[in-house]
């Protein structure tokens, strides 16, 4: 199983689902961005690690480090392994010096505590295939679109502003093309919460 590096390019809060926000995974070694919604504590836990802050009590993740050092325990990576019906799955793969085993995780909290330790994180060539968004393609179709758009409006006169389908509840009458100018629009935006599930949307039309 060949494991692909990520990093974390974001943390934004959630338009439409109020406590939630999107992580921002991307490819170390290409152009796919991997956004994952996660939880309000989750997202605190990982943003307090981020900015090196120290809080006056420690968090569930800091007391994970805590009690791993104390009984000789280390974290050596975390791997996003798999996404099944939408929802992402992970390891943590530790290690007590004599052995290697790994603990069944949710990504957020699998990254929050990868964080304290300061390890890399991985996901596979399935994760990203099925639910990253790769940039690139989709701002080119977005500039193809724009320019048939524009050469149609030379013969054709103005008419009232087509209105734009909203990417919050993708419907099923709206067309792949139109899906994937939505998504790049999205992510222009930065509006990653879109951006996934209009991804979503997308995966399921291509099944």
């Amino acid at each position: 199983m060949k494991k692909i590096p990520l990093e974390i390019l974001g943390l934004s809060s959630s338009q439409s689902q109020s406590g939630s926000f999107a992580l921002i995974l991307g490819e170390k070694t290409g152009n796919r961005r991997l956004p994952i919604i996660i939880g309000m504590f989750e997202a605190q836990s990982i943003a307090i690690q981020i900015e090196k802050i120290n809080p006056n009590r420690p968090l569930t993740h800091d007391l994970f480090k805590s009690f791993a050092e104390h009984v000789h325990v280390a974290v050596l990576e975390v791997i996003i392994s798999d996404l099944k019906e939408g929802v992402f799955y992970s390891k943590i793969v530790c290690s007590d010096g004599a052995t290697t085993f790994e603990l069944d995780s949710r990504p957020s909290d699998a990254i929050a505590i990868g964080l304290r330790f300061g390890v890399p994180i991985f996901t596979v060539e399935s994760v990203l295939s099925e639910a990253g968004i790769i940039l690139s393609e989709l701002d080119e179709n977005a500039e193809d679109a724009d320019e048939d758009d524009e050469d149609e409006d030379d013969d054709t006169p103005a008419g009232p502003a087509k209105p734009e389908p909203t990417p919050r509840d993708p419907s099923g009458q709206v067309s792949l093309d139109e899906l994937t100018k939505m998504l790049a629009q999205a992510l222009e935006r930065e509006d990653y919460e879109k951006a996934a599930k209009i991804r979503d949307e997308l995966n399921k039309r291509d099944g």
